[in-house]
């Protein structure tokens, strides 16, 4: 009984280890996103300020070989 109570203990804490590093790896995951969001927020703005303020119609455009 004795050796079923150990082994149950040492996969609990095995159980618990394994359970941290996976909260540890979410949370870094989770930091990771928040930066890549904030960085397409950017890159999002600045791509619209970035764009001509009128539509540009290609159909009016001449041709590079004219």
């Amino acid at each position: 009984m004795e050796s079923r109570l150990n082994e149950l203990e040492a996969k609990i804490s095995l159980a618990e280890d394994l359970l941290d590093a996976v909260n540890r790896t979410v949370y870094r995951q989770q930091q990771q996103i928040e930066r890549l969001q904030q960085e397409v927020r950017v890159l999002s703005q600045q791509s619209q300020d970035a764009a001509p303020a009128e539509a540009v119609n290609l159909n009016d455009e001449i041709p590079p070989h004219y």
